[in-house]
């Protein structure tokens, strides 16, 4: 059971790279000077976003037989490795709020459809861990987010962003791939 903590959380740590959740809190940190409420409510919005898709992934992994329950985290895999391909083009705010509350809903709404919430509802899924499975996304997706947070501005220059999430990407779908195809009878 502990092998969903760990799978979760490098996965999570890995697909929250140059995430858009990450860039939105180095961008907010680099603007305001490392404000540290501005990571206290990445990392609220990490926990509570790894909770739902750790929740879900379980929840759907009971109502289904355990080749569907295959399928279902090889397509989740799949949808992960889709948003981690799409470039994210996240245009300066020109006068970034001080809200938190406005930030959460912001962070949330970005999270609830990463790759990084798609892998740990697929693990979820896989694993029947939940509990673990959501521990193990909130520390990787906060460790991700800590990253962002720490180097500010400075994230996007020191990092080949777009070719890190390429790459998790491939190998993402090549998992799922693998998974889809083991399901099938194919491999």
């Amino acid at each position: 059971m502990t092998a969903s903590l760990i799978f979760a959380m490098v996965a999570a740590v890995l697909a929250g790279t140059g995430a858009r959740d990450q860039l939105i809190v180095a961008r907010l940190s680099g603007h305001f000077g490392g404000s540290r409420p501005v990571l206290a409510t990445g990392l609220a919005c990490t926990a509570l976003s790894a909770a739902a898709m750790a929740w879900a992934g379980w929840r759907v992994e009971t109502m289904i037989s355990d080749s569907a329950e295959a399928m279902l985290v090889a397509f989740a895999l799949a949808a992960a490795a889709f948003e981690l391909f799409w470039p994210i083009k996240l245009a300066p705010a020109r006068e970034p709020t001080r809200s938190l509350a406005a930030l959460a809903l912001v962070l949330l709404a970005r999270q609830l459809g990463d790759g990084a919430r798609f892998c740990i509802f697929a693990i979820a899924a896989a694993t029947s861990s939940p509990q673990l499975t959501a521990l193990g996304g909130a520390l990787g997706g906060g460790a991700a987010l800590a990253m962002g947070w720490s180097l500010g501005q400075a994230l996007e220059r020191r990092l080949p962003l777009r070719g890190i999430r390429i790459a998790i990407g491939s190998v993402t779908l090549i998992v799922a791939l693998v998974i889809g195809l083991t399901v099938r009878g194919i491999v």
